[in-house]
């Protein structure tokens, strides 16, 4: 069993003392700047409040003043005014008072004080110090744990990321903002979103859906669930050859389940539409098809689309490569084939559903820091196939298999539903619903689709919205494509134009 490393009282000062004493430098520090905030907040009650807001015990690395920061914390909780003889009646009642330095040293703090007009200032020089002395701990303790074998390599890269991530966050606290800014930050993204008809995220590939959500939106995460065979892989396939292939933004597909080869396959039948006898031997090509199979080749060649097929990935390993892809490919969005093979922090192997929800909750991190949809496919459980009549057997949020934090984590959750693999014939064989189960900036709603299994490809059932653009772009260019052809799209909301260029306008704050 890897070692435990438990967090002692003194760990902070240990770990900078002995990396000063190794490096030979002085701990980062501001022993005056210290000084000069605790005797602001002592005479000045306006600073107190400034104070609460971004500092904590350990932006202070004198004790002494880490235990008089302390004793006014409590006085501003339990309502008391902030002064020299509360704060110094404050610490004596917790036995602490010769400890930070008696009367002494409370009024030589207040004494010495000059302007608060600095303060802001001085409390910034604090947090940089905090997050240095921060970072040196963090990086101490990857240290001793690199020096350990017996360390998990995947928990340790994960814990180092984490690690560093809340040394500059943790010290970073955002201010409050008027409701008047936030309304017109409301307002600039409405005047956005009217000035253009074109996609405010990353689309899908199924006109409805785009309809319905604008496309897959920065920091989501989306969850496809379906029972094994009924195509999961396939629509994740298809949304991935939307983004790389007809709109070259920088794609990463992870599969836990099938090889980068067997991959590839399904996209040249999706690509070329070429039958899967023709592509496995059984039926020779002709000439014309031939040129098909290298028309097609060459246009998905050129696809921003990379392809992990890592087996077993730990969630670890997952952030890791996403993050190195997003910096080094610019990677946009991310698919994860499927949830349930991926493994966690092995503490929690014994308890599935513990290990699943870490899993989610870091993937929604993950999308959350990268600014980055996620699309991670999910496997439902078994005993919902006894749930058929009226509902056709359609999934529910509650058959997404060991963990509801996997509902809970999710900004959209998809179900994919093939009635005919249930046994009801009375629907065609190659009939499917994509139901929108969740979605938390939306509606909700049923989109019906048709599946051809030997191409690997999902289409709405009307003309799909690659399909108007193909023809439109094979019209004669003095005419326009007339209202009704966009119309006989199921779905079509508002003024919402399939054929305008992909955006993403919204400024980063969005």
């Amino acid at each position: 069993m890897p070692r435990e490393y438990k967090t002692k009282k003194k760990t902070e000062f240990d770990a900078i003392a002995s990396a000063s004493s190794e490096i030979g430098n002085k701990p980062p520090q501001a022993p005056e700047i210290e000084e000069s905030v605790i005797g602001a907040l002592m005479i000045e009650e306006g600073c107190v409040y400034k104070a609460i807001e971004v500092l904590s015990e350990k932006s202070f690395y004198d004790p002494k003043l880490r235990l008089i920061y302390r004793a006014i914390v409590k006085l501003f909780t339990s309502r008391t005014p902030v002064d020299l003889a509360t704060v110094s009646e404050r610490l004596r009642e917790d036995g602490v008072l010769e400890e930070a330095g008696g009367p002494t040293k409370l009024a030589s703090l207040t004494a010495s004080i000059g302007s608060a007009a600095n303060f802001e200032y001085y409390v910034r020089i604090l947090q940089q110090k905090t997050i240095q002395r921060d970072l040196i701990v963090a990086g101490y303790d990857m240290l001793k744990k690199a020096f350990d074998e017996t360390y998990d390599v995947d928990n340790l890269i994960q814990e180092s990321q984490d690690s560093v991530f809340r040394a500059v966050q943790g010290n970073m606290r955002s201010s409050y903002v008027s409701f008047a800014e936030s309304l017109n930050k409301a307002l600039e993204r409405i005047q956005f979103s009217q000035q253009s008809t074109g996609l405010t995220g990353i689309p899908s590939g199924f006109p409805s859906l785009d309809a319905i959500t604008m496309g897959w939106q920065n920091g989501n995460l989306i969850v496809i669930g379906a029972r094994p065979g009924h195509g999961k892989t396939a629509i994740a396939l298809n949304m991935a050859r939307c983004a790389a292939v007809e709109n070259n933004i920088p794609t990463a597909f992870f599969s836990m389940e099938m090889t980068d080869v067997e991959l590839a396959d399904r996209l040249i039948a999706t690509e070329t539409g070429l039958e899967s006898g023709k592509r496995k031997g059984r039926v020779k090509m002709k000439d014309k098809e031939w040129a098909q199979l290298e028309a097609g080749l060459t246009r998905a060649a050129r696809a921003p689309l990379y392809i992990d097929e890592t087996p077993g990935l730990t969630i670890s390993e997952f952030s890791s490569k996403i993050k190195r892809m997003h910096k080094e490919q610019h990677i946009r969005i991310a698919f994860v084939d499927y949830i349930q093979l991926m493994h966690g922090n092995p503490a929690y192997a014994q308890y599935r559903a513990l290990e699943i929800g870490e899993i989610s909750r870091q993937l929604k991190e993950t999308a959350k820091e990268l600014r980055i949809p996620i699309i991670v496919l999910a496997q439902l459980n078994r005993n919902l196939t006894t749930r058929l009549g009226s509902v056709n057997g359609r999934p529910m949020l509650s058959d997404l298999k060991d963990s509801g934090s996997i509902e809970q984590d999710a900004d959209i959750v998809l179900f994919i539903n093939q009635p005919s693999k249930l046994g009801l014939t009375e629907l065609p064989d190659n009939f499917a619903e994509l139901s929108i189960a969740k979605n938390r900036a939306g509606e909700t709603g049923i989109i019906n689709l048709t599946f051809n299994g030997d191409l690997v490809k999902f289409t709405e059932n009307s003309e799909t919205l690659y399909e108007l653009a193909e023809r439109a772009s094979s019209a004669p260019k003095s005419n326009t494509i007339p209202s009704s052809d966009w119309n006989r799209v199921s779905g079509a909301v508002g003024s919402y134009d399939p054929f305008s260029s992909f955006e993403n306008r919204y400024p980063a704050e969005f």
